[in-house]
């Protein structure tokens, strides 16, 4: 259980640092406007649409995987651990009883 704990943190991690990378590469919409003027010649490899239907396929299934390992470390790491609660070992403060009349 230990392994596949460490497996999916390394896989997280990963998904995590992939994920910034995708984000930071993609042009804002914005950015579409300055295509009209001549500024296209920067992703002449894949064209203004071919770009961005491959980034935007690959922030999706990053963030699907981000989101899938997120669950699953959350579960195993509380079947590992067992449950805890915030409030445990936490005695409940004495109370006065109320006074008569007021």
């Amino acid at each position: 259980m230990q392994i596949l704990f460490w497996f999916v943190v390394t896989l997280h991690v990963l998904v995590c640092l992939f994920l910034i990378l995708i984000v930071l590469i993609q042009q804002g919409r914005s950015a579409d406007l300055a295509g009209a003027f001549g500024g296209q010649g920067s992703q002449t490899a894949f064209g203004p649409r071919a770009a961005a239907n491959v980034l935007t396929r690959l922030t999706t299934w990053s963030a699907v995987i981000f989101m899938c390992t997120s669950i699953v470390l959350v579960v195993l790491y509380q079947r590992s651990t067992g449950t805890h609660s915030v409030l445990e070992g936490v005695k409940p403060a004495p109370t006065a009883p109320a006074r008569p009349g007021k």
